[in-house]
């Protein structure tokens, strides 16, 4: 394995989204954030005030949800949420796209609709969460054409939210979509260093997940093992 324990952490975006977390819950997940380093924390829209004071002066991130989990807030009120998530502190944007839109093929107003929000983060990346599980291969494919078009930095597989999450072979899909200059982020049962692994070999490198602790502590035994082993 080649990744180092820092490595894998720069590539995970710390989930701390679930609807029944408390305030110490989400001290807790910035701790662990700030623990291991990792690329960003995700939080709710009402936490961004509380992570960006607690991350401050860290290289984590702070990232959010625009639109979650159905993608269905009008625009104008998605690009409100950006707005105001961008003001309090956080430098990822996390948006669902209009799943109802794009499933009725309108393309044009889902990729107006990512390029508002574009507009609206400013310097903070934005990735669309397509959602994956709800779309045919044809409108995954377009929702990644659409998002590059708009200036969307990642795309992303998943809210985790609904009944199927990220699969290799819609990274695989997503991946073969997008220029080298947009990013794959893997979100959705990401739960185990062999599932990263796995999906870092079809190209993704970003991973929302809560199993942070778990995975990399996982990567610390073995290469302890294979330390060992050498000896």
């Amino acid at each position: 394995m080649n990744f180092t324990v820092p490595q894998i952490a720069k590539m995970i975006d710390h989930s701390i989204l679930r609807p029944e977390f408390t305030l110490e819950d989400v001290r807790e997940g910035c701790a662990v954030a700030r623990k291991y380093d990792v690329a960003s924390v995700c939080v709710r829209p009402c936490d961004v005030p509380v992570a960006a004071e607690l991350l401050r002066g860290t290289r984590v991130a702070v990232g959010t949800v625009i639109g979650f989990p159905h993608g269905d807030s009008p625009t104008e009120v998605k690009v409100a949420e950006t707005e105001l998530a961008v003001h309090q502190g956080a430098t990822e944007i996390d948006m669902v796209l209009n799943i109802g839109w794009l499933r009725s093929g309108d393309i044009a107003a889902v990729e107006h609709e990512i390029g508002q929000v574009v507009k609206a983060a400013g310097a903070a990346h934005v990735k669309v969460i397509l959602e994956t599980a709800y779309l045919t291969d044809e409108q995954k494919l377009a929702a990644c054409w659409a998002s590059e078009r708009a200036g969307a930095a990642f795309v992303k597989t998943s809210t985790g939210f609904a009944p199927k999450g990220a699969t290799i072979d819609d990274l695989a899909l997503m991946r073969s979509a997008v220029s080298p200059k947009v990013q794959v982020k893997a979100s959705g049962g990401v739960r185990s260093l062999d599932t990263m692994m796995a999906m870092a070999a079809v190209g993704v490198t970003r991973f929302g997940t809560s199993s942070t602790t778990e995975i990399l502590q996982d990567l610390a035994r073995r290469q302890v093992a294979v330390s060992a082993g050498r000896a």
